[in-house]
């Protein structure tokens, strides 16, 4: 069949938006409506003309109306084949009648999880007869319309004007569209209830799901598709952002911006991170948006030219006076004042975002990378190193201000793409070598970042992983370094300390690595 005509429709919705005008263009045309509960009042108050589920199966909604659409009249009227002479004679048998288009959205189980609300009122919100309508009306998407988003209203009812009925085409595109949405809303359950379960084992089976934020023009680059998804509207960040100004998003500029954004989350205190093309290019803290920018830029201005700027702390118009003397792609932030975004405007181009508040720094959180026929996944990396928790391994130990330093330095080191050496000094980064086959060459351009800024006397030096041999790190030395973070545990560590204790600098290792592939 291609073309079906449409004379009869279960409509049961949690979100009412245009149902009722979706509906009467329905009855317009003569076709029968059936409904249930909320939607069935509000179709009545609207003046339509509806029929009761309940009257259809001869049986009342029961349990706190957690049964009504589970029943035969109702599943038969959707999987009933059309076409086969046995499916019709059963239906006819048991007075089954076909249903020809299914309008169901689930019960806002995603939307009480946001809320707080407590477990019980999460699981009374778990639907289960409008996924299980859903996947019917899907399976036999060759005679039945589904639809699951007031957003398809439209198309529905301009192929009924056209056609008289709906297209196969359109069919099997809503039962897809359909089929994710069930998809999705599992996912979400899964990851409700995986965060109430105390034991943390991989699962055998793992859902994933999100909502279509925007289709992006390309991808990386101009001949790849691309989209961007967003799971969990509620975590402040780029998925939940505004953007108050600017041009289209791309994909660089999405994946770039969530970079900065995670590494200035990292900090309590007023900070401000560039990144290029993924990496940290420039970060530090200050006293305020205006003061920790200065500073940032300050340690490779010629990368951050086009870059991406995130702050922690609203921005004034001060701020945005400086982030503007240069280009810049994107700016984002949990706010700005009406000033800010005057001085914004003047630059049509570039993208501001702005963000619900700021994330919990300890928030859970899994990253995903796939290979070819499958996908990896891992926690975020967001443990962190306390002062407390350094172990000395020089003769002499750091000053207070290089133990301040040494954590900021070694922050920053866990966003940089391996191999990373970042230096730092005054709680500022002043050279960043980072992406490298080599750690050697990582701290050959840290440093030779670092001398250009005329920075480098005095900083210390972060390394993401231990340093295999004193190389590396006698580079950095040479540089200016005064004082060394590193992971330790390499088999070389006692020369490695050596060449610290050699140079009279302080070393202190942290037990733990910052890999970012």
């Amino acid at each position: 069949m291609d073309v079906v005509p449409i004379r009869s429709a279960l409509l049961s919705v949690s979100d009412k938006t245009g149902l009722v005008t979706f509906a009467t263009a329905l009855a317009g045309r003569g076709v029968r409506l059936l409904s249930t509960g909320g939607t069935a009042r509000a179709l009545r108050e609207a003046g339509l003309d509806v029929t009761d589920v309940s009257e259809v199966t001869g049986h009342p909604e029961i349990l706190d109306g957690r049964v009504k659409t589970l029943h035969p009249k109702i599943h038969g009227g959707l999987l009933g084949l059309r076409e086969d002479d046995e499916h019709r004679r059963q239906m006819a048998a048991h007075g089954i009648e076909p249903i020809d288009l299914l309008v169901v959205n689930l019960y806002p189980f995603e939307a009480r999880v946001a809320s707080g609300a407590g477990f019980a009122e999460c699981i009374e919100n778990i639907d289960i007869g409008g996924p299980a309508m859903v996947r019917a009306a899907c399976k036999n998407h060759e005679a039945v319309t589904v639809v699951t988003d007031p957003a398809q209203y439209e198309r529905v009812t301009a192929e009924l004007a056209t056609h008289g009925g709906t297209t196969l085409a359109t069919r099997r595109r809503l039962a897809l569209e359909a089929y994710a949405s069930t998809g999705a809303y599992d996912a979400a359950i899964t990851a409700w209830l995986s965060s109430q379960v105390e034991d943390t084992a991989p699962l055998p089976q793992l859902p994933l799901g999100g909502r279509l934020r925007q289709a992006l023009r390309y991808g990386e680059n101009p001949h790849q598709q691309a989209a961007f998804y967003v799971s969990d509207p509620t975590v402040p960040g780029v998925g939940a952002a505004v953007q108050v100004q600017g041009k289209e998003l791309g994909y660089n500029n999405i994946a770039d911006t969530d970079a900065a954004w995670n590494c200035v989350a990292e900090f309590p205190e007023p900070a401000c991170v560039i990144v290029k093309h993924a990496n940290p290019c420039g970060a530090a803290l200050g006293k305020s948006p205006l003061d920790a920018y200065r500073k940032a830029l300050a340690s490779d201005p010629t990368s951050a030219f086009g870059g991406i700027v995130a702050f922690n702390r609203p921005i004034d118009a001060a701020a945005a006076e400086a982030v503007t003397e240069i280009f810049t792609e994107v700016v984002i932030a949990p706010g700005a004042d009406d000033a800010a975004k005057a001085v914004f405007a003047r630059k049509k181009n570039l993208r501001l975002l702005l963000t619900p508040g700021m994330p919990a720094p300890d928030r859970p959180r899994r990253t995903f990378r796939s290979v070819d026929g499958g996908f990896l996944i891992q926690d975020e990396d967001i443990s962190p190193i306390a002062s407390t928790t350094l172990t000395q391994a020089t003769r002499r130990a750091p000053t207070e201000a290089e133990r301040a330093d040494l954590l900021f330095a070694f922050t920053i080191a866990k966003h940089v793409k391996s191999n990373a050496i970042v230096l730092a000094k005054d709680r500022a980064t002043v050279g960043i070598g980072g992406g490298q086959t080599s750690r050697v060459d990582a701290a050959k351009i840290a440093v030779e970042r670092a001398r250009a800024g005329g920075n480098a006397h005095g900083c210390v030096v972060a390394s993401d992983a231990f340093f295999p041999f004193p190389d590396g790190l006698l580079i950095a030395i040479e540089g200016g370094a005064v004082a060394a973070i590193q992971p330790g545990g390499s088999v070389k560590d006692a020369e490695v300390i050596a060449a610290a204790d050699g140079a009279g600098i302080a070393m202190v290792t942290t037990g733990m690595r910052h890999f970012r592939h």
